[in-house]
């Protein structure tokens, strides 16, 4: 894999399926114009391991170690709104299955292994859905969305463009 750019913000994600992302959109409407910085549909995503900026000569390696990582696919249930002081966002989230949990210690381990640093923090499945929300909104009850697992994505951020998948890792199972 090659690029002009030197230095690439890279993340691994769960990317939704068409049935999938629609839900999250529908979950989304019931706390509409919480700010201007709405996530676009074609954004959303759920993040398993935030890589942040790393070398653009590093991509392959770090491809071919999330290769290696094995996991059996599993199911996130999405089922309830909540919201990051710090980061002020609003966000759609679940519970931690345990299959998602040794998945995302793996990729740390894997990527730790290659001498990357990165955000290691622990692993809170939810999507983002506004940013740049400055208080604590009143969150509705949602109804459960069930999304169903089979595979994960190397994800690029470039600011003003649409996440781009750079790689795609069947799970067990799949």
């Amino acid at each position: 894999m090659t690029d002009e750019r030197a230095i690439r913000r890279l993340f691994f994600a769960l990317w939704p399926s068409p049935v999938v992302r629609a839900g999250i959109v529908e979950r989304r409407q019931c706390i509409g114009g919480l700010s201007k910085r709405m996530v676009p549909d074609h954004n959303l995503h759920l993040t398993l391991l935030f890589l942040g900026d790393q070398p653009s000569d590093r991509l392959d390696e770090i491809v071919s170690a999330a290769e290696g990582a094995e996991s059996a696919g599993f199911e996130v249930v999405l089922d309830h709104l909540g919201w990051f002081a710090r980061a002020r966002v609003a966000w759609l989230g679940g519970s931690p299955p345990d299959a998602g949990r040794r998945l995302v210690a793996e990729l740390s381990t894997r990527m730790a292994a290659l001498g990357l640093k990165f955000d290691d923090r622990p692993w809170a499945p939810h999507v983002t859905l506004f940013r740049q929300v400055r208080q604590r909104p009143e969150f509705p009850r949602v109804e459960p969305l069930a999304w169903p697992v089979d595979r994960f994505e190397l994800i690029e951020s470039v600011p003003g463009r649409p996440y781009q998948s750079l790689a795609t890792f069947a799970l067990d199972g799949s």
